[in-house]
């Protein structure tokens, strides 16, 4: 007499009929024990070992996550230019209002004020629409890939450090003239100068991306395009590349993790302190 047919029972559900089998390990299961694959279906088991880790797991999501100071300081630039243009319109096509006079930067101003406020607060004003646009968008470029391998503590302590180390530049080499100084740009050339070092320490040619490109068509336009401040560029980006030096080195260099901390908060007072000694020490305009 022929054997009937055995009928195959779920592995997990002996009294389910399994329909198909698992891809992986080969083992009868039923719809409810079977798991969608990128290749076929994985039983519960499977699909169970082939998960990464908790570690793993937890770095996936912080690559996953946004960068948070970033999206605040773009949020804080933005909020400060609309307030400018409400007060008054001119703002956007880039004309000097009372706003920026309140708040940008000049050694001359400083010295008979001593608005020591100016320092900070120029670099989150801007003259016209294609000014804060530029420099936002490399803002949120750069603090994408920067802001990711400090995390926004240290990142936010680094981008004020350039901050003031631009604000340091303008009235070092600016403060001869009663110009109105002031954007985030100064910040932004920090943040190239610290990507770029923070690139070449892990041996890797920066004019080969398109950071190292970027940094040097800036570096073009600032000393050939009129009205650019100079020294706020300069400032920053010397400021970025010494920070970016400690802050950014490679994981396979020893380090301790209080120098992420301290370097930008040293350079910072450093020049704020230098910008004090600048604004109470040289030469002002008398004219």
């Amino acid at each position: 007499m022929p054997v009937p047919p055995t009928t195959t029972r779920c592995y997990r559900h002996p009294d389910r009929e399994a329909g198909r089998s698992c891809t992986r390990c080969g083992k009868p299961a039923c719809s409810d024990c079977l798991v969608q694959a990128a290749v076929g279906s994985h039983c519960v088991d499977c699909a169970k070992a082939a998960r990464p880790d908790i570690k793993t797991r937890v770095q996936l999501a912080n690559s996953q996550v946004l960068t948070p100071a970033t999206y605040a300081l773009v949020g804080i630039n933005v909020l400060v230019f609309l307030w400018m243009v409400v007060s008054d319109t001119g703002a956007l096509g880039g004309n000097i209002t009372a706003k920026h006079a309140d708040l940008a930067l000049n050694r001359t101003v400083v010295h008979y004020t001593h608005e020591w406020y100016r320092l900070i607060t120029s670099g989150f004003i801007h003259f016209g629409i294609i000014h804060i646009a530029f420099n936002m968008l490399l803002l949120v470029q750069l603090g994408r890939l920067i802001e990711r391998s400090l995390g926004p503590v240290k990142f936010t302590m680094l981008y004020f450090a350039c901050l003031l180390g631009g604000s340091f530049g303008v009235v070092l080499m600016d403060g001869t003239r009663v110009v109105a100084t002031g954007g985030a740009s100064g910040a932004v050339f920090g943040l190239m100068g610290a990507a770029a070092v923070g690139l070449h320490r892990r041996g890797i040619n920066v004019f080969s991306t398109g950071i190292g490109t970027t940094l040097l068509l800036n570096l073009v336009f600032t000393f050939t395009i009129s009205g650019v401040s100079i020294g706020g560029h300069l400032g920053g980006v010397l400021t970025g590349a010494l920070c970016g030096w400690f802050i950014l080195a490679p994981a396979w260099t020893p380090s301790q993790k209080w120098v992420g901390f301290v370097t930008p908060g040293a350079v910072g007072l450093a020049c704020a302190l230098g910008a004090y000694w600048a604004c109470t020490s040289l030469p002002v305009f008398t004219g």
